[in-house]
Parts: structure tokens; C-alpha cells; sequence
């Protein structure tokens, strides 16, 4: 077959319909991962590319400031990797650029002198709050094809996808 013919085979393959007739259904549930692994990769490099054209930024960035907006009191920095999971390395750089913009502060935790609480600044949450209502629309615009029946339906299915996963649920 020539380099073309495996080249449109390979398209059609990527774009098979979900409900192929007589495909197992363990062909069909194949093909849903990986619709939602595509859309989601396109739905982050949008929101990444978003995020640095319009704001500057880095989409982890945005978590960290995201994660430490929804803590008024703040986070250790371990809370904080535990919340992002990811590692307490990955997080501390980016901590550093936040407190050297003035986004971010740092302080000691009482009785814990190992431990640093970080916490948004006024600036910060001015900053992420401008960060995230952007977020939010263009989320809204990527996905608007749902209506929100569809998306409470949706929402509810991936809900249950997801506690059969994590909660070690018997797969039927």
C-alpha cells in the first residue's frame, strides 16, 4: 500500500464513528478515551496558548494561583503540590517567580520551622480573578455546542466513570 493509502487509513481509523454497529463494546469505550484524551489536549494547548498571549503566563501559573485563591488562609508549599499533584520541585519555582512579581507571599509556619505557608497577595488575587474570568469564557466558547442538558448528562456520566476508577468500583 502506497505512504497516501496508509495515511488515509490511518484517518479513518482516528475519526471512527463511536457507535460502529457491531464493534464490541470494548472497541467503542476505546474510542471514547480516546476522543476525550484528544479533546481534552486541544481544550489545555488552547488554554495555554490563552493564557500566554492574553495574560503572560503559564497555565501552571494560573493552577498555582487558582489552588492558593481557593485557600484564603493559604498552603504549605506540600499542601499546595498535593493539591497540584505535582512535585514539591515543579511547585517552588514557580512559587519563586510569584513572590518576585509581588503575586505571592511567604511565611513561616509556627512551630514547623521547615515549612513555609504561601499565600496570594491583594495583587495576586487581582491577577487571577482577571485570569479567570478569561479562563471561564473561553472555556464556555471551546465546549458551547453543549447544551446544559447535555452537559449535566455528561457531566454526571464522567462523574461516575470517574468514581468506578478511584474508588475501585467492580467493572461490569
Amino acid at each position: 500500500m502506497s505512504g497516501a493509502g496508509t495515511e488515509k487509513a490511518g484517518a479513518r481509523a482516528r475519526t471512527a464513528p463511536l457507535s460502529s454497529g457491531n464493534a464490541p463494546a470494548s472497541k467503542q469505550r476505546l474510542r471514547l478515551w480516546l476522543r476525550l484524551l484528544k479533546l481534552s489536549r486541544a481544550v489545555e494547548a488552547e488554554l495555554r496558548e490563552r493564557l500566554r498571549l492574553e495574560h503572560g503566563s503559564t497555565l501552571p501559573r494560573f493552577d498555582v494561583l487558582a489552588a492558593l485563591w481557593r485557600a484564603d488562609s493559604g498552603l504549605k508549599m506540600s499542601e499546595l503540590s498535593g493539591v497540584l499533584r505535582v512535585s514539591n520541585g515543579n511547585v517552588t519555582g514557580i512559587v519563586d517567580r510569584l513572590v518576585s512579581e509581588g503575586l505571592v507571599e511567604r511565611h513561616p509556619v509556627p512551630g514547623d520551622r521547615r515549612a513555609m505557608l504561601v499565600r496570594l497577595t491583594g495583587q495576586g488575587r487581582i491577577q487571577f480573578e482577571a485570569q479567570a474570568i478569561d479562563h471561564e469564557a473561553w472555556v464556555d466558547g471551546l465546549l458551547q455546542g453543549f447544551d446544559p442538558e447535555e452537559l449535566d448528562d455528561l457531566g454526571a456520566r464522567l462523574d461516575t466513570a470517574f468514581r468506578r476508577i478511584t474508588e475501585k468500583e467492580p467493572r461490569t
